[in-house]
């Protein structure tokens, strides 16, 4: 999966990342690791519009 193959919408792809992390994922860079994105672009993209990751609770906010 791409990036072009996540939600390009930043509020879509905040709500699309925090599903996979709850139910499926230990940690950001497992989901990004299986799934083949680069972790920096998903977090620059939702930092865009001013959430941050959270290592301790697994989740953008």
């Amino acid at each position: 999966m791409s990036m072009m193959e996540l939600p390009q919408d930043p509020m879509m792809l905040y709500s699309f990342i925090n599903l996979k992390l709850r139910d499926y994922y230990p940690s950001l860079e497992a989901l990004c690791a299986d799934l083949g994105v680069a972790q920096e672009e998903i977090v620059q993209k939702l930092k865009s519009v001013g959430f941050e990751y959270n290592a301790e609770q697994n989740r953008f906010w």
